[in-house]
């Protein structure tokens, strides 16, 4: 025990964590009458505000978003499955994806041929995707949720002077008072990337599955760390500008499934547009705030330098991730569309038209033909990925 707890002092010294002359008792809740400090025991409370919100989810994607995409014609059903086969059943079991060794042992095992084995394989594995109105019901949560997070945002910020002036989030540090709308937007934002957390091991499950999982857990790092150091003012504005731009991502998403295409096109053509300017103009004033005009108001002291480097990373992210947004865009001007699921779940996914253009083409015994297409990828502040194909018009 001892080992321990000279382990957490050790990483928890205010000589790393704090200004210099400042100690945790100087931002102890409560010490000063003036100043409402940040309380690191209130970071327990985003974990059961996430299960309500997790409640929450499943009541509105059942009962409202569910109903709503019948209604305007999202597919609720998948491909049809194949024949029933134990042996085959059994080697999937096994090992979904299906390799030459298998194919060839399974050959022998059975009376049919690779081809008949591969087709089987791939109806199977059709039946484990979700369907549309799966992938429909979840973006449309998202959407929901950054749709309140940005607007709730926006209501808490407004009046803060620190949204207007940057050098505001420095000015009198530490001892900076934590207000209840701040406080509640804090609180949210942290419960719904443990949510995220959460429901990824039942959600569809997505090729990225460890690298969301990673990066959910780093934001939930970062969020209580610069709670309990006291950054809340920097961090609710780096929370306001991410917001803003997955709104319109989501909702591309949702007139895809919904098979809108000129209204996808047009979606993401503005989110293109408010992904640059928040993400490569607004964001990168708040970059300069924390490197050029904190130094010059606040003592410097390790904590800041590891806060600094990763808000200057995700900046590097966020101008790698508009180069790949860009190349969708002007793929999707030169062919006159954008055409694919905005987020593909795997990278052997399948599409109902795509698996009735095998089928015929097994039956007749021939290969089937495939379109040209250009293919991209790009990722929001979240991690997700949006993947749209360009592909010639008929």
């Amino acid at each position: 025990m001892e080992f321990v707890r000279a382990a957490t002092d050790m990483f928890w010294s205010t000589r790393i964590w704090l200004p210099p002359n400042i100690t945790w008792e100087d931002i102890r809740p409560g010490v000063r009458p003036d100043v409402n400090h940040a309380d690191y025991r209130h970071l327990i409370y985003p974990i059961p505000l996430a299960a309500v919100i997790l409640m929450l989810r499943s009541v509105v994607e059942r009962f409202w978003i569910a109903p709503i995409g019948k209604a305007i014609g999202i597919k609720s059903s998948g491909p049809k499955s194949p024949k029933p086969n134990k042996t085959l059943e059994a080697a999937y079991n096994v090992n979904s994806r299906l390799n030459h060794k298998t194919t060839v042992r399974l050959t022998k095992q059975l009376d049919m041929t690779e081809r008949q084995i591969e087709y089987w394989w791939r109806r199977r594995r059709a039946q484990d995707k979700p369907t549309t109105l799966v992938k429909f019901c979840e973006t449309s949560w998202r959407c929901i949720y950054y749709t309140y997070s940005f607007i709730f945002g926006c209501i808490v910020m407004w009046d803060k002077p620190w949204l207007w002036d940057i050098k505001q989030c420095w000015y009198g540090y530490p001892h900076q008072s934590v207000t209840n709308d701040i406080w509640w937007y804090y609180m949210i934002s942290m419960a719904f990337y443990w949510s995220l957390t959460a429901s990824q091991f039942y959600d569809v499950k997505r090729k990225d599955f460890w690298q969301m999982f990673a990066h959910h857990m780093i934001t939930i790092l970062l969020m209580a760390l610069s709670w309990v150091c006291n950054l809340h003012r920097v961090g609710s504005l780096v929370l306001l500008v991410h917001d803003c731009a997955d709104i319109f991502l989501e909702s591309a998403k949702l007139t895809k499934y919904a098979q809108y295409q000129k209204v996808c096109d047009t979606i993401f053509a503005i989110f293109t547009v408010v992904w640059i300017v928040t993400r490569l103009i607004l964001y990168p004033r708040v970059i300069y705030s924390s490197s050029v005009e904190a130094p010059q108001i606040l003592p410097m002291f390790p904590a800041y330098y590891i806060f600094n480097t990763l808000l200057i990373l995700l900046l590097v992210l966020h101008i790698c991730w508009t180069y790949l947004i860009v190349q969708i865009a002007v793929k999707a001007i030169k062919s006159g569309q954008m055409e694919g699921d905005v987020r593909s779940s795997s990278s052997d996914e399948i599409s109902d038209s795509s698996e009735n253009s095998r089928t015929t083409a097994l039956t007749n015994g021939g290969t089937p033909k495939k379109q040209p297409a250009l293919a991209t990828t790009a990722t929001s502040k979240n991690g997700t990925t949006a993947r749209v194909s360009a592909s010639p018009k008929k």
